[in-house]
């Protein structure tokens, strides 16, 4: 022990006495070593220790760091340091909640399987198709991370690695290692994944090739749905209200929305749009998102005026009635397309999801009616 190093005292406790035993989860009657593996892999210890103490107060858990009760090989650590595959992380005896039993769960039907289209053992995208949330939440049991989790029980790790809207369908990827995730998150942040849609919108869209910026405000609706809109001129720190960020993202702004209030952050959204194909009332167009803000290229389009087809929060809803007659009863929105360096190898990937049968029997509609 150093001079300068001090050893805050323990209370008696098995953990003076008893030889601390490797376990895959902690006790509560004596010390325990956690091996890190490949699913903690990169994560801070303090998470870490949220994750494997189920029920016990955060409060307690930065208690038992800050007095070097928990060690990683040996070494005191501060809440900041990230695990590396292999650390052994000694656990004192903690009395945790007990876990209530969980129900028996009924035969897992696959659905997933088929809709694979890369796979090895850091991750794996899907082509998800329409209709089916990312995550469960409000009103839907299983998503499609924990409809995944189900089909492979064997598996340790299994994080989205984004989010798709629900009636969006087409690639989708997810992490199986952490280390992969963190990696795929730092490509997104540096702007290092070429991600294309394609959609049809309503109207017909002139330029070749056209660059949309717009502020994004998210809000709450008086029914408690979620939406965004543009913000023509964002409330800035001497406006009534406002108040100032030095973000990159843009300015926090408290504002009362006509529908609900909300106080959320302005943050600015980028596209490339392209045209792919003039189809008289309608146009079929490409997006490159430099951004990726919620539902940005549903709001972009239908405040430039070129709803996407289907939408039915930022569409023509009279249109979209006609439409499902037509045999599109869904949003025309498609992620077609990824570009990204594997995040372990660093090997180009090229990750693309065919176009859904139903988008396309009515894209081939809609060019016979044209070509009469």
């Amino acid at each position: 022990m150093t001079p300068n190093s001090r050893q805050t005292p323990l209370q008696a406790s098995p953990d003076n006495v008893e030889k601390p035993v490797h376990q895959d989860k902690p006790a509560s009657d004596r010390v325990t070593l956690l091996l890190v593996d490949e699913a903690s892999e990169t994560q801070r210890v303090d998470n870490y220790l949220a994750k494997v103490l189920k029920g016990v107060p955060k409060s307690h858990v930065y208690r038992i760091l800050r007095s070097g009760e928990v060690r990683v090989n040996k070494k005191r650590v501060t809440a900041e340091y990230r695990l590396q595959l292999g650390d052994e992380v000694r656990v004192p005896p903690i009395r945790m909640a007990e876990a209530a039993p969980k129900p028996g769960l009924p035969a897992v039907r696959p659905k997933l399987a088929e809709m694979v289209i890369y796979e090895d053992d850091a991750m794996l995208a899907l082509n998800k198709p329409a209709g089916m949330a990312v995550h469960g939440g409000s009103g839907i049991s299983l998503g499609v991370i924990e409809q995944l989790r189900l089909e492979r029980p064997q598996a340790k790790f299994l994080e989205l690695v984004h989010r798709l809207d629900r009636e969006t369908s087409g690639v989708l990827m997810i992490a199986k290692k952490r280390s992969a995730l963190t990696a795929l998150h730092e490509a997104m942040r540096q702007h290092k994944m070429d991600k294309r849609y394609v959609m049809m919108v309503q109207g017909q869209w002139q330029e070749a090739k056209k660059k949309v910026i717009l502020d994004l405000q998210k809000y709450v609706t008086e029914s408690g749905e979620r939406r965004v809109h543009v913000v023509e001129q964002p409330l800035l720190n001497n406006a009534p209200g406002g108040r100032k960020s030095l973000k990159s993202a843009g300015v926090i702004a408290t504002q009362q929305a006509a529908k609900g209030r909300f106080e959320v952050e302005t943050q600015v959204s980028e596209t490339w749009f392209y045209l792919q194909e003039a189809l008289g009332q309608f146009s079929l167009l490409q997006a490159k998102l430099i951004t990726g803000r919620t539902h940005q290229l549903r709001v972009q389009l239908s405040h430039l005026g070129f709803p996407i087809l289907g939408d039915d929060k930022y569409g023509d809803f009279t249109l979209n009635k006609q439409l499902s007659k037509q045999r599109l009863k869904r949003m025309y929105l498609h992620s077609s397309e990824t570009r990204i360096a594997h995040p372990l190898t660093g090997e180009p990937l090229h990750l693309v999801a065919p176009l859904p049968a139903e988008l396309d029997t009515f894209l081939q509609h809609q060019r016979q009616l044209n070509a009469k």
